[in-house]
């Protein structure tokens, strides 16, 4: 783990992983292929979006 403290649980990152597929239209691949199965351009969308929603959560928190 980095210098950073870690603010986000595995369990919140785990959800807004599902939250964020889903959104995406991405779960049906991911349920046929895995997580592995997917795009680089894919894992980038939805890696980019992962981390929006996580600025966005840490800064409703402030």
């Amino acid at each position: 783990m980095s210098s950073k403290e870690r603010k986000t649980d595995d369990f919140t990152l785990l959800k807004l992983k599902l939250e964020v597929a889903e959104e995406l239209g991405l779960v049906d691949k991911i349920k046929k292929v895995g997580w592995a199965g997917l795009t680089a351009e894919e894992a980038g969308k939805l890696g980019g979006c992962i981390t929006s929603k996580i600025k966005q959560l840490n800064s409703d928190e402030t």
